[in-house]
């Protein structure tokens, strides 16, 4: 049985043109996603702030950040106009969970910000005071 027109050539050709073209898809698929992806930033080299549980917060306070790796930090507190008004604590932060607590007895009552600094961030969030 002899099949007319088939050339074996053809066909070799034709998946070879085929092959060629989904690897050229597949190329273009990828520089796309690198191009979109460009100026994302990478939530891994960043701190995480949480808020404090209890908002107003009195007497001991507990600040609680995450990291995926070690880092110099500082947290603050700082006043109503945003402007630095004590330190807390510096030091190497571990990675994971990280706990500093503070006592609030040592400042007036009123509205403050706290804030986490590292080498590439700075995370502020609001708390209130209200010890009795």
């Amino acid at each position: 049985m002899v099949l007319v027109g088939f050339n074996f050539w053809d066909v070799i050709v034709g998946m070879l043109w085929v092959t060629l073209i989904i690897l050229l898809a597949f190329i273009g698929y990828r520089w796309l996603l690198r191009r979109l992806s460009k100026g994302n930033v990478n939530t891994a080299d960043y701190c995480t702030l949480y808020n404090i549980e209890e908002n107003p917060a009195s007497g001991e306070i507990p600040f609680y950040f995450t990291s995926n790796e070690e880092k110099e930090f500082t947290l603050s507190v700082l006043d109503a106009e945003m402007n630095d008004f004590m330190e807390v604590a510096t030091g190497k932060c571990s990675i994971g969970g990280n706990i500093i607590r503070f006592d609030s007895s040592k400042i007036p009552n009123g509205d403050y910000f706290y804030s986490l600094k590292t080498k590439n961030q700075k995370a502020v969030k609001k708390m209130q005071i209200l010890n009795s």
